[in-house]
């Protein structure tokens, strides 16, 4: 663990100004110590979605991190990219740890009003301490479990799927725009919140932003074969909600003395109407004194 604290920590320096050293790392060998030591981690954990609750395996401190031991995290995988993510709690809390360094505004100096930023920014933590540690992949069976099984996921994500999700805007704005732009939005947070934040990344607006995200979600759940004719997520950002490329349109004539033609013994339904003269005469020689006028759907009154 110390180990990858440390190859990661030589990674951030390239990405962020204030990179902390110094950071003690606390082993839990039970959840409830864990729990008691960080009495706002079950609270946390009870509001997140069910398929993120067991990756709450640890907890950032002002200089240091708490997480579950090895065996503990054993017990919690669900499968081997579980397990790896759940190996990987103490780099995302590190991770945590840096991006308060280089915005204050961020916890994990857990004051009642950071405590709050929290709860509303959950996503942007999150998702970024999942991209800068190279975890989003890891929660790939995560985040189908949330969406097959669950409700329709807000935009940005809350607080409840911030876990799950958070990392995939990151992975969408890396695609777009490239990774400073995703050093750029974690920097500041925008006056006029996450709306703010995600249209000065991605340099487009909240409905193009979040129909590319939900694209990327729909090919998470539903994958399907690489094309060369298969539209990449980002293009979701520049097309418009209609689609213009309707084709030429047919060719109509006006002229009332120009007539089609059909092909003899392929009678259409219209066909069946008949046609009457100026003088009331039928066109196929016979009377229509007789004939009630008939109404049809396809033909009008």
């Amino acid at each position: 663990m110390l180990d990858s604290l440390e190859d990661l920590r030589l990674r951030l320096e390239d990405r962020f100004d204030e990179v902390p050293g110094n950071v003690t790392v606390i082993l839990h060998d039970n959840p409830a110590w864990l729990s008691m030591a960080h009495p706002l981690l079950p609270a946390v954990r009870w509001s997140a979605a069910p398929a993120a609750r067991r990756y709450l395996a640890g907890w950032p401190m002002a200089g240091e991190i708490h997480t579950l031991n090895d065996s503990w995290m054993e017990r919690r995988s669900a499968g081997e990219d579980s397990l790896t993510a759940l190996r990987g709690t103490a780099e995302r809390m590190y991770c945590q740890i840096v991006l308060a360094a280089n915005n204050t505004a961020l916890p994990p100096m857990w004051t009642p009003r950071r405590f709050l930023t929290y709860l509303r920014w959950a996503w942007l933590i999150e998702g970024a301490a999942q991209y800068f540690t190279g975890q989003t992949s890891l929660y790939r069976a995560a985040v189908i479990t949330r969406l097959r099984e669950g409700e329709r996921p807000a935009f940005p994500p809350s607080r409840r799927d911030a876990l799950i999700l958070g990392g995939t805007i990151f992975d969408l704005l890396d695609r777009r725009a490239g990774p400073d732009a995703c050093v750029r939005m974690v920097s500041r947070l925008h006056r006029q919140g996450p709306q703010g934040n995600l249209e000065l990344a991605f340099e487009a607006r909240m409905r193009e932003i979040e129909k590319a995200w939900r694209m990327q979600l729909d090919e998470i759940v539903y994958p399907q074969a690489d094309s060369p004719d298969a539209p990449s997520l980002s293009d979701a950002l520049e097309r418009p909600d209609f689609d213009l490329s309707l084709g030429t349109p047919p060719e109509f004539s006006f002229d009332p003395t120009v007539r089609r033609s059909r092909p003899p013994g392929n009678r259409s339904a219209e066909g069946e109407i008949e046609e009457v003269d100026d003088q009331g005469a039928h066109s196929n020689g016979g009377d229509q004194a007789q004939r009630e006028p008939r109404w049809r759907p396809d033909a009008g009154q």
